[in-house]
């Protein structure tokens, strides 16, 4: 049966191969045309050429893009039913001996592994945590406090990545990882090869690996080997400590062992595999997309010193001392909140979700064939003078507005939309507003820049990094 997610504006339908769009090369169709590093600014580029609905081509693959806010809300909202992941992610993923967790996870297994995952990253569960959040964000301080004494740069990305890292080893497993002070995660170093190959075999024009192995096809092959032991260890250590203290069962104590004992359940539909699957999800979730987040607005507000210092006085009112932090304390943060979402706004770490029709449905006055690939543009609306207002410029306010003046929220979508919105966004939040207040509390940023005091690149990977901002801080008075 037939999917209408958008009643057509008249009766004749279109098809995708009848859309405007860039020409394509024989066979290659517009691969070549694109940055694999950049492919979301020059698919980006082509929706304003465009418009709001256009083709391109990969390879021979016929794909219909989606540029308007309303279109990609309603196709996100129509999974799991309507669309899914392009089976051709997955299908890489599998090869390699990836193990899907409810990223990849689609249809029964997807909504078993949900009901597990919300349950383990639900706020009073992420709460209960809080305290150990902190003493990270406390170790982030130090290593800062280091910094200004010594006037050396920091590595924004790299420090805040090591937050991250440490704050959801600690959620997830129960372990004291320390990346911040010069400990090695090893499995988070595995993670930072597979993620980029998965992302670049997915739209590779020729599957060569299939045929010849070259050396970073044999380092990929090892990291997936050697990332899969770690898990299953990790595995193994939480179910012991569960069978030498049952009581764990009712009061698990980290996000790992909530997974095993929601498993564990008659009727769950989950096994080991879906929580090792999920517990790599989980690392995905807690590095790249809230560190890079972090990093971008952290640059935005040093841009624009109104706002830096609108939220540092909100900071110093609400949240003065790190020591004491508490979650009232970060839930009252509303102004570094509205910062957080305007950045996610011009800065989104997801600024395309790749999908694929589960069933003939229609898009707009679109036809969508079943087994037909849509590149979902989530930054182009919410950076459009049409649907915001002075959307250039970076304003935490417009997110506080009510009544008439208020911005349809709806053309930024940083966590998705619909049933599949990210079960990690309170977390995430939480880890942006706990680390930013640190630094505005304690510290003085002299300068967020490049080496050269141009914008930083964006990198695509598997998220959207910025390249080379380094910062220089000094610390305030007491």
């Amino acid at each position: 049966m037939e999917n209408t997610i958008t009643a057509p504006a008249a009766n004749h339908l279109r098809t995708i191969d009848s859309l405007p769009g860039p020409r394509p090369w024989p066979l290659a169709g517009n691969l070549p045309q694109v940055r694999p590093l950049r492919v979301h600014r020059d698919v980006e580029a082509w929706s304003k050429r465009y418009g709001p609905m256009f083709r391109i081509k990969f390879g021979r693959t016929p794909i219909l893009v989606l540029a308007g806010h309303d279109l990609v809300n309603a196709v996100l909202r129509d999974r799991p039913d309507g669309f899914r992941r392009p089976s051709i992610t997955t299908q890489v993923s599998d090869e390699i001996g990836g193990r899907p967790g409810v990223f990849m996870a689609e249809g029964a297994a997807w909504r078993d592994q949900r009901r597990m995952v919300m349950a383990a990253l639900a706020p009073h569960a992420v709460k209960a945590y809080f305290p150990s959040l902190v003493s990270v964000g406390l170790r982030l301080q130090r290593r800062w406090r280091q910094a200004a004494g010594d006037g050396t740069v920091i590595d924004l990305a790299e420090d805040l990545k090591r937050f991250s890292v440490d704050v959801i080893a600690g959620l997830a497993f129960g372990t004291e990882v320390n990346t911040i002070d010069g400990g090695e995660d090893v499995i988070q170093r595995h993670m930072d090869v597979i993620l980029p190959e998965i992302a670049r075999r997915s739209i590779a024009l020729f599957p060569y690996w299939r045929y010849v192995k070259l050396a970073r096809d044999r380092h990929l092959d090892q990291c997936v080997t050697a990332l899969s032991k770690a898990v299953d260890d990790l595995i193994a250590t939480a179910r012991a400590c569960i069978a030498a203290e049952p009581a764990r069962r009712q009061h698990p104590v980290n996000l790992l062992e909530a997974m095993i004992c929601a498993a564990d359940e008659g009727g769950s539909g989950v096994d080991d595999i879906a929580v090792a699957g999920n517990v790599t999800t989980m690392l995905l979730a807690g590095e790249d997309t809230t560190s890079n987040t972090l990093a971008w607005m952290l640059y935005l507000l040093q841009r624009n010193p109104a706002t830096l210092q609108k939220a540092r006085e909100e900071v110093m009112r609400v949240a003065p001392d790190a020591a004491a932090f508490s979650v009232e304390q970060m839930d009252a943060l509303d102004y570094l909140d509205a910062c957080a979402q305007e950045a996610m706004r011009l800065k989104p770490v997801a600024p395309f979700i790749p999908l694929e029709a589960l069933r003939d449905s229609v898009v707009g006055d679109v036809r969508v064939p079943a087994g037909s690939l849509v590149w979902c543009v989530m930054r182009n609306d919410s950076v459009s003078e049409s649907h915001v207002a002075q959307a250039g410029l970076f304003d935490p306010d417009r997110w506080l507005k009510r009544g008439e003046d208020a911005m349809d929220k709806h053309v930024s979508m940083p966590f998705g939309a619909g049933v599949r919105t990210c079960p990690g966004r309170y977390l995430a939040l939480l880890e942006i507003k706990l680390a930013s207040a640190m630094l505005l509390s304690s510290f003085d940023i002299e300068s967020i820049d490049t080496a050269d005091g141009e914008e930083p690149e964006e990198l695509m990977g598997f998220t959207m990094s910025p390249v080379g901002l380094r910062m220089r801080v000094r610390n305030r008075a007491e």
